[in-house]
C-alpha cells in the first residue's frame, strides 16, 4: 500500500505525538481518515488542528467495549492502532489505567467487529526490559519491566494471536523512543528543550543509561511500510535509529543547541529502581522485510525540533500572543 489515495483510514491515538503526524502524513496522501479519540473536541485534540476538518472523528474509549459499536461492519484498508497509556515512570502509580488501556483496549479493538485490510500494532522496546544481549533483537525473550511496558507487550500478544487464529495481515512494529515537535514535555527532549530555552534548572540522574531517539518523520515513515508488507510479516519488526546516546550526552547537546544558560546538575536525581541501562535496537529485519530505513539523522531532527519549540513557546508565553487574548 505504496500510497493512500482514497484509502478508508483509521488510526486510534491519532491526536497523540506520533499518531497526529501520521494522520497529517495520511491526509497529505488523499486518505479518508478515521480519527479515534476520547473527546469530540478540538479543544482536547490541538495537534490536529490544521487538519480537523478534513476528519472524520469517532469518539470512543477503547478500554469501554460499548463506544467502539459504532464501528462494528464497518470496513478499513488500513487501521492504525496507536492509542495507549504512554508514560513508563507514571505507569508504576497509574497502574490499572496503564494496563486496561494498552492490553484490554487493544483486546477491545480487536473483537469490536471492525474489518480491515491491513492492522499495525504500535508496541514498544520497553517489551525487551532486561536483557543481556545487545543489539535488542526481535527472537530475544521479552521482559518487561513497567506496568506500561507490560500492558504493551500484553496488546503485542494480543494482536499476535488474532493473527494466528484468523488469518488476518495484522503486524506489530516496536518503535525506540521517538521525539520531535508537538511531543509532550513528559518526554525527556522536549522536557530538557523547554527548560533549556526558558533558562530553568535542568536536574537529571547521572544519565549512563543510552538510549535511541529517532526522529518523528522516520517513525511514521516505518509505520505506512509496516503496513506496506507484502504479505504482511508475521512478526516483530524493530523500528530504531540505528545509534545509542547517553542521557547525559543528550543533556549536554541539548544545552549547546539552545545556547542555554540553564544550570546544568547531571547527578541531581536518583536512578530509577527498575532502569534499562542500554537500549540499542537491531534493525536488520526492518531493512529487510520493510525496505525502510530512517532519513533524518539526529543532529537534524534535533535541530528541527528545537526550532519548533522556539515557536511554541513564543506562542505559549508571549503575554501579547493571540493564545494569551483567547483568555
Amino acid at each position: 500500500m505504496s500510497t493512500y489515495k482514497s484509502k478508508k483510514v483509521l488510526v486510534t491515538g491519532g491526536a497523540g505525538f506520533i499518531g497526529s503526524h501520521l494522520v497529517r502524513r495520511l491526509v497529505r496522501q488523499g486518505a479518508a481518515v478515521t480519527v479515534q479519540v476520547k473527546y469530540n473536541s478540538l479543544i482536547d485534540n490541538v495537534r490536529l488542528a490544521n487538519v480537523w476538518d478534513e476528519l472524520e472523528i469517532s469518539e470512543a474509549g477503547l478500554q469501554n467495549s460499548d463506544s467502539l459499536r459504532p464501528l462494528h461492519g464497518r470496513h478499513f484498508d488500513a487501521i492504525f492502532h496507536l492509542a495507549a497509556y504512554n508514560h513508563v515512570g507514571d505507569s508504576f502509580v497509574h497502574v490499572n489505567e496503564s494496563l486496561q488501556s494498552n492490553a484490554v483496549g487493544t483486546a477491545n479493538l480487536l473483537e469490536c467487529g471492525v474489518k480491515f485490510d491491513r492492522f499495525v500494532y504500535m508496541s514498544t522496546s520497553e517489551c525487551y526490559g532486561l536483557q543481556h544481549d545487545m543489539p535488542f533483537h526481535e527472537s530475544a525473550t521479552a521482559f518487561p519491566i513497567s506496568p506500561y511496558a507490560i500492558g504493551k507487550y500484553a496488546g503485542e500478544l494480543y494482536a499476535r494471536f488474532k493473527r494466528h487464529q484468523t488469518g488476518q495481515p495484522i503486524v506489530c512494529i516496536r518503535p525506540f523512543n521517538t521525539f520531535g515537535p508537538y511531543q509532550s514535555e513528559k518526554a525527556v527532549i522536549p522536557e530538557l528543550i523547554i527548560r533549556c530555552l526558558r533558562g530553568l534548572p535542568v536536574v537529571t540522574t547521572e544519565g549512563k543509561q543510552t538510549r535511541e531517539f529517532n526522529f518523528v518523520d522516520n517513525q511514521v515513515d516505518g509505520i505506512l511500510a509496516a503496513a506496506a508488507a507484502e504479505p504482511s510479516f508475521d512478526g516483530i519488526i524493530n523500528i530504531g535509529s540505528g545509534r545509542e546516546i547517553a542521557i547525559r550526552d543528550l543533556v549536554k547537546t541539548i544545552h549547546t543547541l539552545c545556547e542555554s544558560k540553564s544550570e546544568l546538575n547531571i547527578g541531581g536525581l536518583p536512578n530509577r529502581p527498575t532502569e534499562i541501562w542500554r537500549m540499542a535496537a537491531d534493525n536488520a529485519r526492518a531493512q529487510e522485510v520493510l525496505g525502510w530505513t530512517p532519513k533524518v539523522d539526529f543532529e537534524e531532527g534535533l535541530a528541527r525540533t528545537v526550532a519548533w519549540y522556539r515557536d511554541y513557546l513564543a506562542a505559549y508565553t508571549d503575554p501579547n500572543g493571540a493564545l494569551r487574548r483567547l483568555g
